[in-house]
């Protein structure tokens, strides 16, 4: 724990010092927000849901997947600068190496969607969600942002460049625009609608708007936390078989 403490502490002051890739993390997320709300958000009939409201769960999950392109970015580079054969060299835990730039990930997205937030309500978004209602919304992004950055470090251990290190969020990015993030599900094709409705970002958008809306979520968050942990789980046994094989 002290060393991942400690190594997170580096990792931060590295986020401190280029403080502008927060800022371009939230800045795209903003720019969709602000583009499908006041340009396509007339044309998108969400009942008697305001289109912010509606679009704002998969703004902020299109936030967490481009802030964790960093990640993979932040790690590519921490290798090839050899800076981990000298960690390696010290008496550390070898899995707090990997656990700092995890952390420094979650404390920078969350940040990353303060700002997103911030923007939402300045444009109306309003919510009655209480702090239980909160507290549950803050830890579905918190889980989902720990599942995609474990995801994260895998190309980031063994990409061959810079751009193969962060290029692996687009797919991810892309993901929330085949769910139920800007438009219902119903207004779609068949095979569209099926995939958009069995895929993670569906399920953890949806939990996110019930719980904003103060409405009943049902077994729809268990799905969303199954998709969280699943993805987890795998991520991260296969972040440290990677990380143990090349080490």
């Amino acid at each position: 724990m002290t060393d991942t403490l400690v190594l997170t502490g580096r990792t931060l002051r590295h986020v401190t010092r280029s403080f502008d890739t927060i800022i371009t993390t939230a800045v795209t997320p903003v720019a969709i927000m602000l583009l499908f709300v006041y340009v396509f958000g007339g044309a998108i009939d969400t009942g008697s849901v305001s289109y912010v409201n509606y679009l704002l769960p998969g703004i902020l999950l299109i936030t967490i997947a481009s802030g964790i392109s960093y990640t993979a970015f932040r790690l590519f580079s921490d290798l090839q600068s050899g800076i981990f054969e000298r960690f390696q060299s010290m008496p550390i835990a070898r899995s707090g190496v990997l656990w700092a730039h995890v952390l420094t990930s979650l404390l920078a997205n969350m940040i990353s969607v303060v700002l997103v937030v911030g923007v939402a309500l300045v444009m109306g978004f309003r919510t009655g969600a209480g702090l239980g209602a909160w507290l549950a919304v803050t830890g579905i992004l918190v889980f989902f942002t720990l599942a995609l950055t474990w995801l994260a470090v895998i190309p980031g251990l063994t990409a061959k460049s810079v751009d193969g290190a962060s290029a692996f969020a687009y797919p991810l990015i892309f993901l929330p625009f085949i769910s139920s993030a800007f438009v219902p599900t119903g207004t779609m094709p068949g095979p569209v609608r099926a995939f958009a409705e069995n895929q993670p970002v569906t399920s953890i958008v949806d939990a996110l708007r019930d719980l904003f809306a103060q409405q009943p979520v049902g077994s729809g968050i268990w799905t969303a936390l199954a998709w969280c942990a699943g993805i987890l789980v795998v991520a991260y046994a296969v972040a440290l078989r990677v990380y143990h094989r090349q080490r």
